[in-house]
């Protein structure tokens, strides 16, 4: 059968409403109509997709499989039609998909929202947390999103531009003596670290063995925000950017402290797919990030020293 790709908007409705009538009724059709589209998809793909299921129905196992790619497709397509050779911030509606760690949304993310609700109140910015899981060697998993907020040095071949610099710094209970980490606590006490070890992301830890800290990581986490609540009460010690930890020590319950030797900066960078390159949406939104980050050197006590 030659592809109608009228049906695509007609087989997302049915794959998320798992009704005939309420695919009808949100798209605005008859219910004779949307039981034509069902049958054509079903001698399409050779399958029933939706299934009766008592009173209801359900996704048949290629129907669940089609859903995810249905909203997708969808989503690209709208794209295609917002794109345009001229940006408009204050008029245009559209949304952008950003894939970030959750410490750069507290400073980062917030920061260039304060620019998108001044300048752009029609632009919506969805962001996804960043994982192990998600950041995989290549470029072709950058098709599906925007932008990505991720330390220099774990992706290659895409263009970037580096944002901002933080630094490793140490997390500890409040009630902890105050004074400097030794080397010889460094070595003793439990540590809770960001990610899994084998993550470049980790470069810090490398920095750590070379100076004879092989951190015994009873606990590991890919959410940096979690980690001061996950020293404060115990005596681990919490392994963070300094812009995080600036933002824990506020609630009193976690100091913050150097490690016993330098372990590097942290460069955060902006990275997008090659098709994205001559976009002026995204021309304009690389721009916030970049004020954004502007905005964040600029910030007293905060910046790292070299």
């Amino acid at each position: 059968m030659r592809v109608d790709l009228n049906l695509l908007v007609s087989l997302n409705a049915l794959l998320e409403e798992r009704s005939v009538t309420r695919a009808a009724q949100r798209l605005g059709l008859s219910q004779p109509t949307l039981s034509t589209a069902l049958n054509r998809l079903r001698a399409h793909y050779a399958d029933a997709l939706l299934v009766r299921d008592g009173r209801t129905y359900r996704l048949s196992p290629l129907g669940e499989e089609l859903l995810e790619s249905t909203r997708q497709a969808l989503s690209w397509t709208e794209r295609v039609f917002d794109t345009h050779s001229v940006f408009d911030p204050g008029h245009v509606q559209r949304e952008f998909v950003m894939v970030a760690s959750d410490s750069q949304l507290p400073v980062l993310g917030a920061a260039m929202l304060r620019i998108i609700a001044a300048e752009a109140p029609g632009v919506r910015l969805r962001f996804e947390h960043s994982t192990a899981r998600l950041v995989q060697p290549g470029i072709d998993w950058l098709r599906g999103v925007d932008l990505v907020g991720l330390p220099q040095g774990l992706i290659a071949d895409a263009p970037s531009l580096d944002l901002y610099r933080d630094r490793w710094v140490c997390l500890v209970d409040a009630s902890r003596p105050v004074g400097p980490l030794t080397l010889e606590e460094a070595v003793e006490r439990p540590w809770v670290m960001p990610y899994h070890a084998r993550m470049p992301v980790l470069s810090a830890l490398h920095r750590l063995r070379q100076g004879g800290v092989d951190p015994r990581a009873t606990v590991s986490t890919e959410n940096f925000l979690a980690v001061p609540h996950l020293v404060a009460g115990s005596d681990r010690i919490g392994l963070v950017p300094a812009r995080v930890a600036a933002l824990a020590a506020r609630s009193g319950e976690v100091s913050v402290i150097d490690p016993p030797f330098a372990l590097g900066m942290l460069v955060e960078a902006l990275w997008w797919h090659p098709i994205h390159e001559r976009d002026a949406g995204h021309r304009w939104l690389r721009r916030v990030a970049v004020r954004a980050a502007h905005e964040l050197e600029r910030e007293p006590g905060v910046a790292p020293t070299p």
